[in-house]
């Protein structure tokens, strides 16, 4: 791992779904709706939160500002933040496999 990402993570469930939403670049309005979307509505993400997750996030170089149009932001995914999410979802898959294997629930 190339960028010493796993102080990162775990990732909260917000920040794994605005990262995954920034798989394409998108202002701040259009990953709340994805992140909704995306999580069948079990994720909601307010403006305030959004903005200081965008705000940490590029302070720590997983995402980036690639545009500005009438005060929209543009963010998208650095290559950290690829390498982040990517070990976040790999670490996932293995809690799914391990619950899917659980018995007698």
């Amino acid at each position: 791992m190339p960028h010493k990402i796993e102080k990162y993570l775990p990732l909260t469930e917000s920040t794994a779904y605005t990262l995954l939403a920034l798989s394409e670049p998108l202002h701040g309005y259009g990953v709340m709706q994805k992140v909704e979307a995306m999580s069948q509505g079990t994720v909601k993400i307010g403006p305030g939160t959004l903005y200081g997750a965008f705000t940490t996030l590029e302070s720590e170089g997983l995402i980036v500002k690639v545009g500005e149009s009438d005060r929209r932001k543009t963010y998208a995914l650095t290559d950290k933040g690829k390498a982040v999410i990517k070990e976040h979802i790999r670490r996932a898959v293995i809690m799914v496999e391990n619950g899917t294997m659980t018995q007698g629930w």
